[in-house]
């Protein structure tokens, strides 16, 4: 019988905090490989530790058969730029010493890069160390990424992060990217890359009950997840509010949490915008709840190069659930809205364009919406099924660890 393949996922976020890369360990494992994950303590998106856990130098713990290595993380960051800053140093060093420790034996690393380029280099480190093939699972687009959080880009800010991204990307013997515009913007710095695209899947499906969250009555809109600056949920209240005023039977809800939250909600009550609820943060298991009683999911995003090439995991719940999208932003997930017709789409830097959008939405209610929603379907079967995804993952890691 031949050895089960063994890999080491290196990642920022897992289990409890809720990532589709908990999904991919949880189905590796079940499927027959040998997979332990080197993370931090858990604390996003609050940014202070989850119950239950000690921010210690290093734990260890078990879950769905997988060994979780921890090691100490920085918190506070959700409003402070200088702890975010830390916390991303503080992994690539805390994370580079636990690698070193734990990865070697490991057939394979794999990275799942959401945020911080800079969380990839523990794993680097260690393959070049100890010869193991690095595969990266790129969530997140550098530089564009840093830029849009409003990094003053400078001639030798520029020259670090290509010597990192060429760092990182070089010593990848795959790199996989969730959309596809990120490939062209990695063979920017590593020409000639092996980049191949694996879309995120649907993490919030429809569990078959039938519960709805009771929203407001009237015709509801819905922006689920993190509530932070990239997000542009305040050109959306400003949006909302041109729109209600002249339909009142329209309604927003915004059900997360994040570091802008509280902004919106003082914009909203300083505008006396009506119709706007704030939820707060809900676990994935309840979130289908909202999904069903909603009438349009949004997903927005700011104006930004590297936003616009960005498809939120967000977009694909959304699908699952057969929802007209209402894309307030450019680039891919506009195109993808347009192209397949499965909602309307507005300039995220207009206010009176998303207003617009909103009044479209509300006067093509009656019967209007139903072609979004079936192309909605269509395009979720195709594009983003779960198992096929899963699947073609599993093989191109095992096909890459050396001897198999």
């Amino acid at each position: 019988m031949p050895e089960k393949l063994k890999v080491l996922i290196v990642t920022e976020r897992f289990y409890p905090e809720e990532f589709i890369v908990n999904d991919l360990a949880a189905e590796w494992t079940a499927g027959g490989m040998a997979v332990d994950v080197l993370t931090q303590a858990p604390s996003y998106p609050a940014g202070r530790l989850f119950p239950g856990y000690a921010n210690s130098f290093f734990s260890s713990e078990n879950w769905k058969g997988m060994n979780i290595f921890r090691f100490f993380t920085v918190t506070g960051y959700r409003d402070s730029l200088a702890l975010k800053l830390l916390n991303y140093l503080s992994f690539a060093f805390l994370g580079t010493l636990a690698a070193l420790v734990k990865a070697r034996g490991y057939d394979r690393i794999f990275v799942y890069q959401t945020g911080p380029l800079t969380l990839a280099i523990p794993a680097v480190v260690a393959g070049r160390l100890y010869g193991i093939p690095v595969t990266i699972w790129t969530q997140d687009i550098w530089p564009d990424m840093v830029y849009s959080y409003g990094f003053k880009k400078t001639r030798l800010l520029d020259w670090l992060l290509g010597l990192l991204i060429r760092f990182v990307y070089a010593n990848c013997a795959e790199i996989f990217v969730s959309c596809e515009g990120f490939g062209r913007r990695i063979a920017e710095y590593v020409p000639g890359a092996r980049v191949t695209h694996f879309p995120n899947w649907p993490t919030v499906v429809p569990d078959g009950g039938a519960e709805r969250m009771p929203l407001p009555e009237g015709f509801n809109f819905t922006f689920a997840g993190n509530v932070g600056k990239l997000q542009n949920l305040e050109n959306i209240l400003r949006g909302f509010a041109l729109a209600v005023k002249q339909q009142p039977e329209l309604k927003l809800n915004i059900v997360g949490d994040g570091s802008c939250l509280e902004t919106l909600k003082t914009l909203a009550k300083e505008g006396d915008i009506p119709g706007v609820t704030f939820w707060g943060r809900h676990p994935s298991h309840a979130m289908p709840a909202f999904f069903r009683a909603s009438d349009v999911m949004i997903v927005s995003l700011s104006n930004t190069p590297g936003l616009n090439l960005v498809v939120p995991a967000k977009f694909q719940a959304y699908l699952a659930f057969h929802k007209p999208i209402f894309a307030v932003m450019n680039g891919e997930v506009k195109n993808l809205v347009e192209r397949h017709g499965i909602g309307l789409s507005a300039d995220p830097d207009s206010p009176e364009a998303i207003c617009d959008g909103f009044l479209r939405f509300y006067f093509s209610s009656q019967g209007g919406t139903d072609n979004f929603s079936a192309n909605a379907r269509r395009l979720l079967e195709t594009e983003y099924d779960r198992a096929s995804i899963i699947a073609g993952l599993r093989t191109r890691v095992a096909a890459e660890a050396p001897g198999r």
